[in-house]
């Protein structure tokens, strides 16, 4: 598609730098404003008293309705924690334009209108007027977005008839689970008046200790990892504030076999359960080989670093553990020609990291800003991320306080979570993907194959372990192969039943948007079940499927 010929900001964008619509006020400290014809709204919502929440919203050119069909909206929730929304996912991956002010040809937009978020309060345009007000937790996040979406809901007018999707990247993910119950319970309790199409995580951080498992497992089966490389992990083992007891007690086997041996983790969770395509599969080694003498003493001491997280994260030692998973993940990368943790067929250099970014901090920052900056490094042209947010954007938008630097990463952010970030969402004392699957919300699961830091066997081995009622029957359907345009090859797995759906994203990594446009184009076509022309092709003739009426909305439960 020639975008000039649907998408007017594609044609002036430097011109619409200088539109401004009506400023009107909803409270003292709130602000809402926009262009003048209504296309663009952007504002501060006050969520606390002295913590301001940025957003931006986009109405699609090519909006249009049905009453089987209406127009979805996507609300974008980027991860880190404390990376920006607005412009990353924004600038960087779905939104209308790219980092050089260029129309960008794989837009969200075409589907869906768009809403951008610098959450939670203290990332990018967001602020708090005292880091005392900085979350803590992802509930706190969620109370925060929730309190935007109930300003949204009287300041965007197509808001209240359309299907909203929260879509969430890398930790966003975690957001998105506690915003979408919170959403869910207020739509039941009256207090929001808003549809809740679903909720769409992508490489999402939703089980740590599952993630962290894995690594091991999958970079050893991408030769990515040295065979012996567990010789040196047993020197740095075991140093992150565990007793004795709770060493002996850790099995080293335990965690390298539940991924391992499809067999041994059916018998964990006491069920039948179809095989997941595992790195030993992927060898054409059966869960018996897999799990024989040979491989077990390999895998057993490639896995100990990661075992001992799982213990901290067993023990409730929420800071301990994200310390030692930032231990393992350095000792991956010096054992693994340093690879790109975002996508295992890159050396970590290959993203633009800058060395000067990182110079002097601690791993547990060094993580973070490598999240923020793979994105960041892949600008092009004349025009960096940090350039336009701090120049030409800025100075459209016109609202934002002069004292106001964006960034890329709020640290102040990251560090504020410390003790929430390796915290799941899928156990008994934070089950929200279950809740949401059990209200009837539609919940996607889509991952990037080449991903490491949230790899697919992670995603796997913890949708796995949902409570869902559906759940056995979802496993034990089929993929579908999935194309897109007229490229040849299959680009993409699908597996759906009822609300849950699983997408396999073929040459993706981390970040799927910007590594495959097209599926993630089509995909998300899919899942919003937009009135837009559909370019997702499903194989043997099979169409999919999400029902409309699995979509919770006002007075539906």
């Amino acid at each position: 598609m020639d975008n000039r010929s649907w998408y007017p900001l594609a044609l002036l964008p430097l011109l619409l730098l200088l539109c401004l619509g009506s400023i009107h006020t909803g409270s003292a400290a709130s602000v809402t404003t926009g262009t003048p014809d209504g296309s663009e709204l952007w504002g501060y919502v006050e969520v606390r008293l002295k913590a301001h929440l940025f957003w931006w919203y986009y109405k699609s050119p090519q909006r249009t309705s049905t009453p089987g069909k209406p127009w979805p909206t996507v609300l974008w929730l980027e991860g880190g924690p404390g990376t920006s929304g607005v412009g990353l996912g924004n600038f960087l991956e779905v939104g209308p334009l790219d980092v050089n002010l260029k129309p960008r040809n794989s837009t969200w937009l075409q589907k869906a209108d768009l809403i951008f978020v610098d959450n939670p309060v203290g990332v990018g345009y967001s602020y708090v007027e005292d880091d005392s007000l900085l979350v803590t937790t992802d509930w706190q996040q969620a109370a925060d977005a929730t309190m935007l979406l109930k300003a949204l809901v009287k300041e965007v007018p197509t808001l209240q008839g359309s299907p909203l999707f929260l879509v969430a990247e890398s930790y966003g993910g975690k957001y998105a689970a506690t915003l979408g119950a919170s959403v869910a319970r207020a739509i039941r309790t009256g207090d929001l008046k808003i549809t809740l199409g679903g909720v769409a995580l992508g490489d999402s951080w939703i089980s740590p200790e599952d993630f962290t498992l894995a690594y091991a497992l999958l970079l050893l089966s991408v030769s990515r990892l040295d065979d012996n490389a567990g010789d040196d992990a047993k020197k740095t083992l075991w140093g992150r504030g565990l007793s004795s007891e709770q060493r002996r007690g850790q099995p080293l086997l335990a965690s390298a076999t539940s991924l391992w041996s499809p067999r041994t983790r059916a018998e964990e969770h006491g069920r039948d359960e179809p095989q997941f395509a595992t790195a030993a599969q992927g060898r054409g080694e059966s869960g018996e080989q897999a799990a024989g003498t040979e491989s077990m003493p390999r895998v057993a001491v490639a896995t100990e670093q990661a075992d001992a997280v799982k213990a901290q994260i067993a023990a409730g030692q929420w800071a301990t553990a994200q310390g030692s998973w930032n231990d393992l993940l350095n000792f991956v990368g010096s054992k693994s020609g340093d690879v790109d943790v975002y996508n295992f067929m890159l050396d970590s250099g290959m993203d633009l990291v800058s060395t000067d970014s990182t110079t002097g901090s601690s791993s547990t920052s060094l993580q973070a800003m490598k999240y923020s900056s793979y994105l960041g490094g892949q600008d092009s042209g004349s025009n960096t991320i940090d350039g336009i947010m701090n120049g030409v954007v800025k100075q459209k938008l016109k609202i934002i306080p002069k004292d106001i630097k964006w960034q890329e990463m709020s640290q102040a952010v990251y560090n504020a979570l410390v003790n929430d970030f390796m915290k799941p969402r899928i156990d008994e004392a934070s089950p929200q993907i279950d809740e949401l699957l059990t209200y009837g919300v539609n919940v996607t699961v889509y991952n990037g194959q080449l991903d490491v830091i949230c790899s697919t066997v992670g995603a796997e081995a913890w949708v796995q372990k949902l409570k869902w009622n559906g759940l056995k029957s979802f496993l034990s359907l089929p993929r579908q192969p999935l194309y897109c345009g007229t490229s040849k090859g299959t680009k993409a797995f699908v597996r759906s039943y009822k609300n849950l759906h699983f997408y396999w994203i073929l040459g993706a990594g981390h970040f799927v948007p910007a590594d495959q446009p097209c599926i993630a184009l089509s995909m998300i076509s899919s899942i919003t079940q937009s009135p837009a022309k559909t370019s997702c092709i499903l194989g043997e003739g099979m169409e999919l499927v999400i029902k409309r009426s699995d979509v919770l909305g006002e007075g539906d439960i």
